[in-house]
């Protein structure tokens, strides 16, 4: 018998409301993530991408149906429990990095461990070992605006794993990149997934990043419309 998918979205619709007007974003969509699995979602502008990770990483809720992470109905998670389990389980990475301009590489990374039960010792350790994975070691105590873009980001992994999450959500990683600072960034993403079991979905409108899932899905109108591996 096999194991239950580590992320399990069923029947789930979304639906905006914009004045009198109903934008359904997610119709009754289904979608099963296997824990180690590094997942893509592709599709165009408007068609779901996002706001589907924002369901399955916590940030939304769906209008209909269910999104179960790791045998936890997560949907039906008060807010204040919901807030806790994003800190324990989901790590995020952003197209623009979202990184405070006032605060170092490694202050950075320590931020979203504020709201765990470490102490500042095990914080700093956590940084620090987050910042060796990525290859920044060397720039604990630089800023943002000393740094290149694509080391930004890495900076912005390392945030995302320093708490050694469940899953590793990535919302248009290399869309703010050139392609080697991008290449870059996507072959570090395999790392993590290879050799450290890092469960990722990655958005991404790029069949180059695509590429280097395991598996392709792609989403139009809310709809699943192809599920293949890459």
């Amino acid at each position: 018998m096999s194991a239950a998918p580590l992320v399990s979205v069923r029947d789930v619709s979304k639906i905006f409301h914009r004045g009198s007007e109903d934008i359904s974003v997610l119709a009754e969509l289904n979608l099963a993530v296997e824990a180690g699995e590094f997942l893509a979602l592709m599709g165009p502008s408007g068609s779901g991408k996002s706001t589907l990770l924002n369901l399955i990483g916590g940030l939304d809720r769906p209008t209909r149906g269910s999104v179960e992470v790791d045998g936890e109905r997560i949907d039906q998670l008060s807010e204040r429990a919901l807030a806790a389990w994003r800190a324990r389980h989901v790590g995020f990475v952003f197209q623009f990095y979202n990184l405070m301009p006032v605060l170092t590489a490694e202050r950075n990374v320590e931020l979203p461990l504020l709201l765990t039960n470490l102490t500042k010792r095990e914080r700093r350790e956590h940084a620090r070992n987050a910042l060796a994975v990525v290859g920044l070691s060397h720039r604990l105590e630089h800023y943002p605006r000393t740094l290149s873009g694509g080391e930004q980001q890495r900076v912005g992994i390392a945030r995302a794993i320093a708490s050694d999450p469940t899953l590793l959500l990535c919302d248009e990683p290399t869309g703010d990149l050139d392609r080697k600072s991008g290449d870059e960034i996507l072959s570090l993403l395999q790392t993590l997934n290879e050799e450290q079991g890092k469960t990722i979905i990655m958005v991404t409108h790029d069949p180059y990043a695509s590429a280097r899932a395991s598996r392709t899905v792609h989403l139009d109108k809310g709809q699943l419309v192809a599920d293949q591996p890459t």
